[in-house]
């Protein structure tokens, strides 16, 4: 069998594309190799068994060329990043998948089902409980609130405290361009795959971790900028408190999960979160990388943070164990595993300082100009 990987030459595709290999799968990948996700273009970990095809999801004639002879289709290919322009998140993500299936439509394609990269980012702050009110699905923190440096999750209906929980698939609230780009995606794939009879699932990633996440990327997110900042003997900078909640899953265990979708029918038309069913502080995440370089380059808090960021949102992985999935691999192995990549890496540069001035210089970072206060 076939397997096309969009973004194949990406963190979370080309891992899959090694899966796929694994397991004796044939595998097209194609990928537009677009900066700064791959400044230095193709990347070497690219295997020769895998056909590769330069392509852009937004060309159709990319996307006929990709899907002959294809069974397949794990639809990884997205645009992130934290720039305003916003039109294309939703050009890549949104128009991206709908071409995909209407060239299958259209050509009358044999695809036996596909897989769409979703992301956690869809529920933004996700389920909590006010004391009062009960569940809740509380919008994003407003900026006056932040400049407080009240970083606390209001309840919606009285304005009290909440608590976080594990947010299940049932409701979504995207808050920012990438977020309700994923959405939509979800939305195409789904209705199109139902009505014409394509399978489809959608897997909704919570912070996948391991080696190979772009240092030119500034979404590819914490571990990525704590690493840099010990490697280069800076202190890691911490966005609010530290004490935001967060779940990581390894890399390693997404493409099980992967590979379980793609061959199990129980999964069809389903959405299911992929996480790594434990919350953790980025403290905790910024400690493990300290401790795996064996370094003492205690992290910074500075009263700065990012707007759009969620407090805490760690997701319900119940759905997808009922298939027989479930995380194997700790965060200290992801940390390790990507710091040992790291120190392998020639010609690193120092993009830690990079990151933040140029978030700064977007306004996505702030400093709180009240007293800070630590909020749950």
């Amino acid at each position: 069998m076939k397997v096309l990987v969009t973004g194949g030459a990406g963190f979370i595709g080309s891992h899959t594309v090694d899966g796929l290999l694994a397991k004796g799968y044939g595998v097209r990948i194609m990928d537009s190799l677009e900066p700064p996700v791959h400044l230095k273009g193709r990347p070497d970990y690219i295997p020769e068994e895998a056909e590769f095809i330069l392509g852009d999801v937004r060309s159709k004639a990319d996307w006929q060329k990709a899907l002959k002879g294809i069974e397949v289709v794990f639809h990884f290919a997205a645009y992130q990043d934290y720039l305003t322009d916003f039109s294309k998140f939703f050009d890549v993500n949104s128009r991206g998948t709908a071409l995909l299936y209407e060239v299958i439509v259209e050509k009358k394609l044999d695809i036996k089902k596909v897989i769409i990269a979703s992301s956690q980012a869809v529920y933004g702050e996700g389920k909590c409980r006010c004391p009062g009110d009960g569940r809740v699905y509380p919008d994003l923190r407003n900026l006056e609130q932040l400049e407080r440096g009240d970083w606390g999750v209001k309840c919606p209906e009285c304005g009290g405290k909440t608590e976080m929980q594990l947010t299940d698939e049932s409701r979504i609230n995207p808050q920012n361009q990438y977020a309700v780009s994923k959405y939509s995606q979800e939305l195409i794939s789904l209705n199109l795959g139902k009505r014409y009879k394509i399978p489809t699932v959608c897997l909704r990633y919570s912070i996948v971790q391991g080696p190979r996440q772009s240092f030119y990327n500034l979404y590819s997110g914490a571990l990525r900028t704590f690493s840099l900042s010990v490697y280069f003997k800076r202190k890691p900078v911490i966005y609010e408190d530290g004490l935001q909640l967060r779940d990581y899953v390894n890399i390693e265990d997404v493409v099980r999960a992967d590979l379980l979708v793609m061959e199990d029918s129980r999964a069809d038309y389903q959405v299911y979160n992929v996480g790594g069913g434990k919350a953790y502080t980025v403290l905790e995440l910024a400690g493990m990388v300290e401790k795996t370089f064996r370094d003492e380059v205690s992290p910074e808090i500075r009263g700065e943070f990012r707007f759009g960021d969620t407090r805490h949102i760690v997701s319900n992985i119940s759905k997808i164990k009922a298939l027989g999935w479930k995380p194997m691999n700790s965060v200290e192995k992801s940390v390790g595993d990507y710091v040992a990549w790291l120190k392998q890496e020639e010609a690193i540069q120092d993009l830690a300082e990079f990151a933040q001035k140029k978030m700064k210089d977007q306004g996505v970072i702030k400093k709180a100009k009240g007293s800070l206060k630590e909020g749950i």
